[in-house]
């Protein structure tokens, strides 16, 4: 494999991007928006200067791996030499469905196509193309270039083949591939969305404040970071969108989303990328400060 195209330019799409290229991959980044993808060139460029900065690269590679990106606003015109194609779009069904029927168009036949969702079915997605044996997920975690973690899901009709292919390709990016089944919420959010879900419950019925909750995850149970402020940087948005297709998937209510976490989404607090979640976040400032909202209790 050689050609990559990757399509959305957003935090997860520019950071498979950035990877690929660090490897000495020719990767096509594909957006609609010309803006997008102007900021995400201006994001690898920053992340490629830390690593730099950092001695884990140097000028001339990270100059090689800017030179190995291509930007495309065309999904035909960014697939139409893919070896594979990686689909990093938003969290919504529809909308990766409408992309994966235009990639299995314009992508030649022999490509794979992979999509890095992080808990809608690949069996699903894979059903709108004329290709299913080819199509498997790969779904990276924040921040790609330095989460090692892939977890590849084996759709309903995923070739062994097409799965050994991209064990290996994960392996090349000196990443750690584990392969999973496709079920809702695959493993990773299986168990991660129950827990973020049940600390917003926690933080809902009273039980402690967001600083305690998060505290406790972190000095009682090694966790790096509290479930809170995971769910402000994943995107509070993005939890509720896989809450739900866990909802949906099992149908139990144990995946019901917190009423809290919904009125969050509503009200546009969706985290970091908002400057507001459970935590207040300012630019250049790495405080972490609870949100005015949360510094009394939700129930008297």
């Amino acid at each position: 494999m050689k050609n990559i195209s990757v399509i959305g330019s957003g935090t997860m799409g520019n950071g498979i991007a950035h990877t690929f290229a660090q490897f000495g991959f020719k990767v096509n980044l594909i957006d609609i928006n010309q803006t997008a993808l102007d900021k995400a060139l201006q994001t690898i460029t920053k992340n490629l200067e830390r690593q730099v900065s950092k001695g884990t690269l140097t000028d001339i590679q990270k100059s090689e791996a800017l030179n190995n990106i291509s930007t495309f606003t065309s999904i035909p015109e960014g697939v139409k030499l893919a070896d594979l194609v990686v689909e990093a779009a938003t969290e919504n069904v529809d909308l990766k469905l409408k992309i994966f029927k235009e990639i299995d168009e314009s992508a030649p036949s022999e490509a794979i196509l992979a999509s890095n969702t992080s808990s809608i079915s690949i069996t699903q997605i894979a059903a709108v193309t004329n290709r299913g044996d080819k199509v498997i997920g790969m779904h990276f975690m924040n921040p790609v270039p330095v989460m090692k973690l892939v977890e590849v899901i084996r759709g309903y009709q995923t070739s062994d083949e097409t799965t050994k292919t991209i064990m290996s390709l994960s392996e090349s990016l000196e990443k750690v591939p584990v392969e999973v089944n496709d079920y809702p919420g695959f493993v990773a959010n299986r168990i991660l969305m129950p827990m973020i879900n049940e600390a917003i419950f926690t933080l809902y019925e009273g039980v402690a404040g967001v600083y305690e909750i998060d505290t406790v995850m972190k000095l009682g149970m090694a966790h790096p970071m509290g479930p809170l402020q995971l769910a402000d940087f994943i995107g509070l948005d993005v939890c509720l969108a896989i809450l739900k297709v866990l909802h949906n998937g099992f149908g139990n209510p144990k995946y019901a989303p917190c009423p809290l976490l919904v009125n969050m989404v509503s009200a546009g607090k969706k985290g970091a990328k908002t400057g507001e979640g459970f935590y207040k976040y300012t630019a250049g400032s790495k405080d972490l400060v609870v949100s005015e909202k949360f510094k009394k209790s939700l129930i008297s």
